[in-house]
């Protein structure tokens, strides 16, 4: 084999193909040198052809040029490890996002407690001022409802023994007896408020002999509209009595009507000799409903 000149040794002008053969010379090709094996993740090299000018050894074949020298390998990048200050860095972010959290969890506490303990407090105050009166007002609340019972319209006679005529006449204020708002009048009971009243009225007969005779209790209305009377409740008994020496009965009438503005109500009695006054016994009211 002789040793390669090079160009200029050869006089020869280099060809486009290859290196160090003839321009001419039919028995040169290419041939693949192979690499050595490359890692998946480094960026691809292109192969690198070295031009053989003989395909066999001989003398007129120069010696093939020395081979490239290749690249080391390339690192990989992704398992770089990181420098202790970014590490840092990281570090104090965290902490720095945990404690601002933190932070705002408490305040967020605080103003909810707060706002709760004004709510409360308004509470305390509204209840104080309107649901929980006082001493004094709890004290005129219970005058007025008295004054307002005792203005209720209503009235109670007693029997009265100093008369002489029909119809009854009565004591309006001795005793148990008393009149709101009903005027007492001409013996009878004076409405001035129109409405639904309930009128009653009891009277107790007595005697010393039994003679049969007819006892009426009659409690009646009249009004200056109107002539005349009109009987209201009436009572009327016979044969209360068997032979005894002493005897007594009872008579209570007591019903609701509507009366009118100027109604006076009046009792009378079949005969005045044979009734007990005392004021537990014979007696006449009615009050409005």
């Amino acid at each position: 084999m002789q040793p390669y000149q090079g160009r200029a040794a050869r006089g020869a002008a280099p060809s486009p193909a290859g290196f160090g053969c003839p321009k001419d010379d039919p028995s040169r090709h290419v041939r693949p040198v192979p690499l050595p094996p490359v890692q998946q993740n480094l960026n691809y090299y292109p192969q690198i052809f070295w031009v053989d000018g003989c395909a066999d050894a001989g003398p007129s074949c120069p010696p093939a040029a020395p081979s490239a020298p290749f690249p080391p390998p390339v690192p990989d990048r992704r398992t770089k490890p990181r420098n202790d200050r970014e590490r840092r860095s990281v570090g104090f972010l965290v902490m720095f996002l945990l404690i601002l959290v933190a932070f705002t969890g408490v305040g967020l506490s605080i103003f909810k407690i707060f706002h709760l303990e004004k709510e409360v407090d308004e509470l305390r105050e509204s209840a104080s001022a309107e649901h929980i009166p006082p001493a004094s007002q709890k004290l005129t609340g219970q005058k007025e409802q008295l004054v307002q019972k005792e203005a209720r319209k209503a009235a109670h006679l007693t029997g009265n023994p100093a008369q002489q005529d029909l119809p009854l006449e009565w004591e309006p204020i001795s005793g148990h007896a008393y009149t709101s708002g009903i005027q007492y009048h001409n013996r009878g009971l004076l409405i001035s408020e129109p409405g639904l009243y309930f009128v009653y009225s009891k009277v107790l007969f007595r005697g010393s002999a039994c003679d049969s005779q007819l006892l009426s209790h009659v409690v009646y209305k009249r009004n200056p509209a109107s002539p005349g009377s009109l009987v209201l409740m009436e009572d009327k008994a016979f044969n209360f009595c068997t032979g005894q020496k002493m005897w007594a009965r009872n008579s209570y009438l007591g019903a609701v009507f509507k009366l009118r503005k100027m109604d006076s109500l009046h009792v009378n009695v079949s005969k005045i000799a044979l009734v007990n006054f005392e004021e537990s016994k014979t007696f006449f009211g009615l009050f409005k409903l």
